[in-house]
């Protein structure tokens, strides 16, 4: 009964991770190195609004959501709209933007184990005879609601009907008067706003750490590539898939083995399956 709790629990969490990068790189595809960063820079926001500033918790997380939002809009304008189109140059140009996020972070004075956010209801629940804190509920909740939502907007809303566009057909897309770098602020702003909404229901189960923005892109990474690079539903199925994995070698092996499954899960991807799941690329080569 553990296994089956905390693997979900573990699932969603993985997927809470991944929907943003996958959303960016499903419509633009760009490979947001940033992710992990935007993630730990969101927690410092809300830290710092709700401790140094006094504002109300609520207020607080609205507050971060925007300015997260806005920050990854940022990004993509002033620097990955000049490398668009180069694969490397993009991932280097992120991740450059990662470093001095999360490094700048660690340099002003954000390091060691004493920022904490608060979580959304204290005290925890037996589940089948496994305790469970309501927090943990909370983000099984809020993950369940976060892709019924994307679904209902991907297919129900101009905007959300424009990405899917740019992310089947770019040239189609644009023929049809779809503008791909509007679309592409769009997507980093809103996986961006997906990062720092992982983060402000994650963080409050342990600290806010800059060591953590290092872990979530690697992550991130994993579920993609398993699922299918750009397939949002794909790093959901990968997500619950590496997540039973993480928490049964976890039971048999031990928690330091964690990071070694998702990273084997990435080079077996790339051997066996390089599209992954649910995606797209390479399906010739691997037909052939």
């Amino acid at each position: 009964m553990d296994i089956l709790i905390y693997g979900t629990i573990n699932s969603v969490t993985l997927a809470l991770y991944a929907l943003g990068f996958a959303l960016v790189y499903g419509v633009s595809r760009l490979p947001n190195f940033a992710h992990g960063a935007l993630y730990v820079l969101s927690g410092f926001i809300a830290w710092s609004a709700f401790n140094t500033l006094g504002l109300n918790y609520l207020l607080s997380i609205v507050l971060t959501m925007i300015i997260t939002a806005l920050i990854g809009a940022a990004i993509y304008l002033l620097f990955l709209i000049r490398v668009r189109g180069m694969a490397i140059s993009e991932i280097i140009a992120s991740y450059a933007i990662a470093l001095a996020i999360l490094e700048g972070l660690r340099w002003i004075g954000f390091k060691g184990m004493t920022y904490t956010l608060p979580a959304f209801i204290d005290g925890s629940t037996s589940i089948g005879g496994v305790s469970v804190d309501y927090q943990r509920l909370v983000v099984v909740g809020a993950g369940a609601a976060l892709v019924a939502f994307l679904w209902f907007f991907t297919r129900y809303t101009r905007i959300g009907l424009a990405l899917r566009g740019m992310a089947q057909d770019e040239r189609a897309a644009l023929m049809l008067g779809i503008d791909s770098d509007v679309m592409a602020v769009v997507a980093m702003g809103l996986g961006s706003m997906l990062a720092a909404l992982a983060a402000l229901l994650l963080l409050p189960l342990g600290n806010i750490v800059v060591e953590s923005g290092y872990n979530v892109l690697i992550l991130a990474i994993a579920v993609c590539i398993v699922g299918g690079i750009g397939s949002w539903v794909g790093a959901v199925m990968a997500a619950f898939l590496i997540g039973f994995a993480q928490i049964l070698t976890v039971v048999y092996l031990g928690a330091h083995y964690q990071m070694v499954v998702a990273l084997l899960a990435i080079i077996l991807t790339l051997i066996l399956k390089p599209s992954g799941l649910f995606g797209q690329q390479k399906e010739l080569e691997e037909r052939v």
